[in-house]
């Protein structure tokens, strides 16, 4: 365990604006104590918004405490303002199972960022439909299942999946060539998330650098967002660009694009991790 992050917690907020509430969290968490190291808000309005909060705090003997802070916030601040709200301890590290078929780009990023420790969580196995990137993944001291997948075995893969990935906090879709099932997206809400290929909602669907290439863009663009039932319409988390020419080929465009992508997933990823994200309907608060 890092010693420096064993007290650390961070607190997220979502309520109706209403006067006092900063003033509430910050009181409670000065008479239990604490010290705020980071507070972000927003506001969707200037009156008679939604509001949205993410504190940082350090507490002495935090693992001891937790139980007893969550009952006394509850009753205390969050019922008052009628909080939906959670507490995330840093020192329980997240678990994360990726998903993954033969392309390697977003994955190989996400593993070389995990060995680096820029990406706090445990990756606990990579799952594929093909046996193609065993090797590179294995090469990390990451277990490899393969899975496949196919028109006439989908709903016992994603049964096998599921049961695989149980206790993971997260999956990602590090290009995953598979549309899930809704019922396995049901038992993952807004814990899935994707890297889609385009600056949605532009050019879904299979080959978007041609599709790209034959309209002569002159942006491109990847998308990363929480998995929802609905194909690439959950919430976006991160969107990002780069500027092209008309003389690119598709394969010089797919190769920009994967730049783009793995960045765009990566931050993604990290956002989650650090509790940057309050997802609010369809749409998401990140406090980067």
């Amino acid at each position: 365990m890092n010693m420096s992050t064993v007290n650390t917690a961070r607190l997220l907020i979502t309520c109706e604006d209403r006067p006092g509430i900063v003033q509430a969290v910050s009181s409670f968490l000065y008479h239990q104590g604490a010290n705020i190291t980071a507070l972000d808000q927003y506001a969707t309005e200037a009156q008679g918004g939604r509001y949205f909060m993410r504190v940082e705090f350090e507490l002495d003997h935090l693992s001891g405490r937790q139980e007893a802070l969550v009952e006394t916030f509850q009753k205390n601040v969050a019922e008052r303002y009628n909080m939906t709200w959670r507490l995330n301890c840093v020192s329980d590290v997240k678990k994360v199972g990726i998903l993954v078929s033969k392309v390697d780009h977003a994955l190989l990023e996400l593993l070389w960022r995990h060995a680096r420790g820029s990406l706090a969580c445990e990756i606990t196995q990579v799952i594929s439909n093909h046996e193609d990137l065993r090797e590179s993944v294995e090469n990390f001291g990451i277990p490899f299942t393969v899975i496949p997948v196919n028109k006439d075995n989908k709903a016992e893969a994603y049964a096998q999946i599921d049961e695989l990935m149980q206790g993971n906090d997260l999956l990602v879709l590090a290009r995953y060539m598979q549309i899930l099932s809704e019922d396995f997206v049901l038992k993952w809400p807004m814990k899935v998330i994707n890297i889609h290929h385009s600056f949605l909602p532009a050019f879904v669907g299979a080959n978007p650098y041609k599709q790209a290439y034959e309209k002569g863009v002159k942006l491109i663009g990847a998308t990363a967002h929480y998995v929802t039932a609905d194909l690439d319409q959950g919430p976006i988390i991160e969107q990002d660009v780069e500027r092209v020419s008309h003389d690119y080929s598709v394969e010089q465009l797919r190769e920009l694009g994967e730049d783009v992508e793995r960045n765009v997933l990566a931050r993604a990823v990290k956002w989650h991790l650090e509790d940057r994200i309050i997802v609010d309907g369809n749409k998401t608060v990140v406090f980067d």
